[in-house]
């Protein structure tokens, strides 16, 4: 099986938002430890903040982020 390399990675229990970034790879809003957090699955960026600003940083981001995810197998 051929998998795509910006597959999206399966939704979390805790996934609030998902957005994608300009490749397709999945940036993610979730509720983390009492905080929000997002994270972007092209790149790895990781930032921790109330809900209303960690969906605007993450729309930001996935807005000009051009990282993909590849399996190296």
């Amino acid at each position: 099986m051929k998998l795509s390399p910006n597959t999206a990675p399966g939704e979390p229990d805790n996934l609030l938002i998902r957005f994608h970034n300009q490749v397709g790879a999945a940036v993610d809003v979730a509720s983390a430890e009492g905080r929000v957090r997002w994270s972007c699955h092209g790149c790895g960026d990781v930032q921790y903040s109330s809900l209303y600003l960690a969906r605007e940083d993450a729309n930001g981001h996935a807005t000009t982020c051009r990282a993909a995810y590849h399996r190296i197998r």
